[in-house]
Order: C-alpha cells, then sequence, then structure tokens
C-alpha cells in the first residue's frame, strides 16, 4: 500500500473507489501530476470517475495537508504527494518537469537574522530552475 494510502487510512478517511484510484494515481516519489493528468490516469482505472470528483478529492487531500499544491511559472497547478517528506522543487524551465530534490542543510536556518526583517519564518519553499537533460 502506498505512503498517501496508509496516511489518509490513519485518518478514517472514507476511503471511496473514486478517492482510491486517486490516491492510487497519486502514489509515488517524483509524482507532480496537474488535476487533468490525474484524471485521464484514474479513468483508465475507473472509466466513470467524472473530472469533478478528481478536482473535489484534491482539494480535499489539500486540505487535509496529505498533498500539496505546486505552481510555477504560471503553469497548470501541479500535485505533490510528498507532503510530509521536507524537499524543494527543481523544475525545468522548457517543458515544466518537476523533480523532487533533498538539498543539504536547512534554508529556514541558513537565513541571518538581520535579513529576516522581524518576521517569525515558519516555512520555506526554494525552487531550483534549469533545463532537463531532454530539453538542454
Amino acid at each position: 500500500m502506498s505512503d498517501l494510502l496508509e496516511r489518509l487510512r490513519g485518518r478514517g478517511w472514507r476511503m471511496t473507489s473514486q478517492r482510491r484510484v486517486v490516491a492510487e494515481v497519486l502514489d509515488g516519489d517524483h509524482v507532480h501530476l496537474t488535476a487533468d493528468e490525474v484524471h485521464a490516469r484514474a479513468a483508465r482505472r475507473l472509466p466513470e470517475i467524472s473530472r469533478a470528483t478528481v478536482y473535489n478529492t484534491l482539494g480535499e487531500l489539500v486540505s487535509l495537508g496529505e498533498v500539496t499544491e505546486v505552481s510555477t511559472d504560471g503553469r497548470a497547478k501541479r500535485y505533490d504527494p510528498n507532503a510530509h517528506h521536507p524537499h524543494q522543487h527543481l523544475v525545468c524551465s522548457s517543458c515544466g518537469t518537476i523533480r523532487d530534490v533533498h538539498p543539504t542543510g536547512d534554508p529556514l536556518v541558513d537565513l541571518p537574522a538581520e535579513e529576516r526583517f522581524g518576521f517569525t519564518v515558519s516555512d520555506v519553499e526554494v525552487t531550483y530552475r534549469g533545463l532537463c537533460p531532454a530539453c538542454a
């Protein structure tokens, strides 16, 4: 069973066939699918699943904190199931491919006090950009 499915079961989330197939489609280390991509893959497994059900399920998963919405450069939102595993993103500036990366160090700690301007910093997002091997 996937990490996402285990977390959802642990929360007591009602696991309908539609919700299950959306969670299964999202399973994986480097999965960053758009809602339309989730719908297309889910429909291959469960042809009667509607686009609205996929969007509603993704919204619930984001609200629960089990999936993160990733927005880059005005492109379609993508959904990252690795919400409980600290990581950053590496984005191809040409095709939009997104990979999870785990740089060393803690970017939250690395911000000097004088650069915080009195803020109590609670979270940080770093996005690395470049060209993937296919686009380079």
